[in-house]
């Protein structure tokens, strides 16, 4: 893949993810320094290549959905609950959403 090309298809990725924060749900949890550490070194690069890997699968599949017509549940399915995992959720917190404030 030349580099224009993953350079389009990284933005496009990234493009769709930003009307999620909009949508996040409120959530209540105080994970611990560990939890952020793991959430950071494994569960976000894991969740990353879950929704590369999503994308690319959405984007093959595409024509076949259309014919199907099941475009809008393939999407949600192969990227956007994979992008909420990832984009939308607070380091260390178990579910998607947002904090309801910051804490000391």
């Amino acid at each position: 893949m030349d580099k224009k090309r993953f350079q389009s298809l990284v933005m496009a990725a990234l493009l769709t993810c930003l009307p999620l924060a909009s949508y996040a749900e409120r959530v209540n949890e105080n994970p611990s320094a560990g939890e952020m550490m793991a959430d950071l070194v494994i569960a976000r690069p894991v969740g990353i290549g879950i929704f590369a890997l999503g994308t690319v699968t959405f984007v093959a599949t595409l024509p076949f959905s259309l014919l199907g017509g099941n475009m809008i549940e393939a999407a949600d399915t192969l990227v956007m609950v994979p992008a909420k995992e990832v984009f939308v959720r607070c380091l260390g917190c178990t579910s998607p959403g947002r904090k309801e404030k910051l804490s000391n």
